[in-house]
């Protein structure tokens, strides 16, 4: 599947109309858009999920939701995408913006046809919205019977995984930093998605809430009235947990954009300075950076040391325990020899005595019997009381610990001790000197950046506060609306049920636990293959070899893990990679997920290249673009996002490309650009 054209009329930025046709194909599958900061490339993502999904475009990225909900509802979100000059102008029959979307190269099934052309209008003047679907030019009753967007959900692209198809590469690194466990379940739920298991994710909720309501029939006016204000608490619970959500949301994008205003008011310090210059700052702060990773890793490793120091501590009683331990072992288990030895000389003993009285008196022979045994267990040493009784795979493993701490324990604390002063030392000579290179203190344009960069610092720092409020508000709140489910489904299961509505509830039941078993069965069978595709696209992608040698997935109910192995078996911690390897990471993660879907769907990229390196770019472009679906857009920012090296390396692959040209800041105009001279049209232009 393929889009063939885009037509924008009076959508936000782009007055009157814009046409972007990709058309004829080519084998190139590379297509850029490009343009300043301002002029567009974002706006045109936009009104893609807006034609596709309309009022349901909140539930494929949180930005528009949380767009839609500060707009004052879809109403009013909806007339904010009319261009500025059109909407000052007094004829309210022209207050009208539509986005057009061809396609071409479908496989529906039961619907062969060449193409599919895709409208959403809206007029400010009745405030109706409108969508139309026409195949091969008319209109067509299957897609009138099935619903114009359920027809675009089930048979064009699933709302629930466009996200994988529309995503700002800056933002996709949320994915390589998902650790709450919210975080987590938004990635099982993606997960779900992609595997094409959601319907019964939404069956299995169905059936939940009948066997709720099943049980709650019959009950008494006094129970109905408890039940209800319990529910009402729960409900209340839960929209507390979605706000203090949402705020969290909030409040990391506004930390991100403040850090990086005072990373960017650094470099204006020490330009102002002169004390060094940006490259050296830049290799300071990459220096700062590694020793922040390396310091990490030395307190994990001191950590995991620390939880064998009480052991140590302990010191003769830890001799005890281990005397202790070898005597049960010793008195637990007796050799074979040994025991044939004992049981023999007991026979010879007895023999003996025997032989030497009358055996016709039976009082004798128990007398004799009695005499020996006493006098076998008086030669014994003192019985071992048992105290621990640990087994044999527990005395092993006890031991391996003992001689681990005898041996190497205290040589290894010591050279992680040294190492973490060794890199205390550096770190503080390399902050020193960057806190140095600040402005001089004369320097009055300095002194308002200083001033500025304080601001923000203080700015950040209360950010952070609020961030750790919110964090444990949400534990609280977590914790009520837990205990709220809990007391809710205490309650239903003491109502009692009459015969028929007993047999609906085992009925369904069962039916969950079959549904459950089954989801788990798909996630299980399927997360083998999405760890190949993983492990193999970050390997290919990442210039370190065999950084990853193993991916694994771990699925718990609702809560999806991803952990990393390097080649000593050891987890790596997705917060120590850089910010260009965490988005490799997410990037890599989105084409198995994308693979793992099995949907041929265009690719829209808008920030690409933005976090990488020279070399990560390269492998970017030469292995992922390409593959990645048959028709990839770009929408960078150039000299920026994509560099002319980099754009020379696009072009074996290159399909067309396109300027967005600002006629004024109430319009912008989309132009197909000659891909020879893009670069220098846009120097022409003056851009950046």
């Amino acid at each position: 599947m393929k889009i063939s054209k885009i037509t924008l009329y009076n959508f936000r930025i782009y007055k009157g109309l814009n046409d972007i046709d990709f058309s004829p194909s080519s084998e190139g599958n590379i297509s850029i858009i490009a343009g300043k900061n301002g002029f567009g490339k974002t706006t045109l993502l936009t009104s893609l999920l807006w034609a596709f999904y309309g009022k349901l475009m909140g539930q494929v990225e949180n930005k528009y939701r949380l767009d839609i909900k500060y707009s004052g509802g879809y109403q009013p979100f909806l007339e904010s995408l009319l261009n500025r000059e059109i909407e000052n102008q007094s004829d309210e029959s022209k207050k009208v913006f539509y986005v057009d979307i061809k396609l071409e190269e479908l496989a529906i099934p039961s619907l062969p046809c060449n193409s599919i052309s895709i409208r959403r209008s809206y007029n400010l003047e009745n405030n109706s919205e409108k969508l139309s679907i026409l195949i091969d030019g008319i209109e067509n009753e299957l897609t009138k019977e099935v619903g114009y967007d359920l027809f675009i959900n089930d048979f064009i692209l699933p709302r629930e995984i466009a996200k994988f198809f529309f995503f700002d590469a800056e933002k996709i690194v949320s994915l390589a930093e998902a650790k709450s466990k919210e975080e987590l379940r938004s990635l099982n739920r993606a997960y779900s998605e992609v595997l094409g298991i959601k319907k019964y994710e939404e069956l299995k909720k169905n059936l939940v809430s009948l066997s709720s309501k099943l049980l709650r029939k019959g009950i008494s006016e006094i129970e109905k009235n408890q039940l209800d204000e319990l529910l009402e608490r729960e409900r209340e619970s839960s929209k507390l947990l979605e706000f203090n959500s949402e705020q969290q949301q909030i409040n990391i994008e506004e930390l991100s954009s403040l850090k990086a205003k005072s990373n960017s008011i650094q470099e204006k310090l020490i330009r102002e300075g002169n004390t060094i210059t940006l490259d050296e700052l830049i290799l300071l702060k990459q220096e700062q950076n590694t020793l922040k990773k390396e310091s990490d890793q030395i307190k994990a490793e001191l950590s995991s040391l620390l939880e064998l120091a009480p052991l140590v501590i302990a010191g003769k009683k830890l001799v005890q325990l281990k005397n202790q331990l070898e005597n049960e072992h010793e008195n637990s288990s007796i050799p074979n020899g040994l025991l044939n030895k004992e049981l023999i000389l007991f026979s010879k003993e007895i023999t003996e005595k025997f032989q030497k009285s009358d055996l016709s008196n039976t009082s004798i022979i128990e007398k004799i019997i009695k005499e020996s045994l006493k006098t076998r267990f008086e030669n014994e040493s003192n019985p071992i009381e048992v105290l621990i009784a640990i087994g044999e795979e527990g005395y092993r493993d006890f031991q391996a610990l003992y001689l681990n701490l005898k041996s190497s324990f205290s040589s290894q604390l010591k050279s992680i001790v040294q190492q973490e002063k060794n890199n205390r030392v550096l770190f503080f000579r390399v902050s020193s000197k960057i806190k140095q290179a600040e402005a001089r203190k004369d320097n009055h344009l300095a002194k308002k950046f200083r001033d500025e960069k304080a601001q923000i610092e203080k700015m950040i720092e209360e950010l952070k506060t609020k961030e750790n409020s919110l964090l444990i508000e949400q534990g609280a709140l977590s914790a009520k609306n837990n205990s709220d489910k809990k007391l809710v489904s205490e309650l239903e299961t003491k109502f009692k049920l009459v015969d028929s509505d007993n047999k609906k509830y085992q009925t369904t039941e069962n039916l969950l636990e079959r549904i459950n078993s089954l989801i788990l069965k798909i996630k299980q069978e399927k997360k083998y293959a999405l760890q190949k595709a993983l492990k193999l696209s970050l390997n290919k992608l990442m210039h370190k070899d065999n950084f990853i040698n193993e991916v694994k997935i771990q699925i718990d109910e609702d809560i999806m893990n991803i952990d990393l192995y390097d080649s000593n078996k050891q987890i790596i911690r997705k917060e120590t990679l850089s910010k260009g390897e965490q988005q490799l990471y997410a990037t890599a993660l989105l084409k198995a997920l994308v693979d793992e879907s099995g949907i041929t769907f265009p690719v829209f990229i808008d920030s690409p290249l933005q976090k990488f390196d020279k070399y990560h770019s390269k492998s970017i472009i030469e292995e992922f673009y390409p593959v990645i679906s048959n028709q990839v857009v770009l929408l960078p920012l150039l000299e920026k996002e994509l560099s002319k090296r980099e754009y020379d390396l696009l072009k074996p692959n290159l399909h067309k490309s396109f300027l967005i040209d600002n006629l004024d800041h109430n319009a912008s105009k989309i132009l197909e650009a000659d891909l020879e001279e893009v670069f220098d049209e846009l120097n022409s232009e003056a851009y950046v």
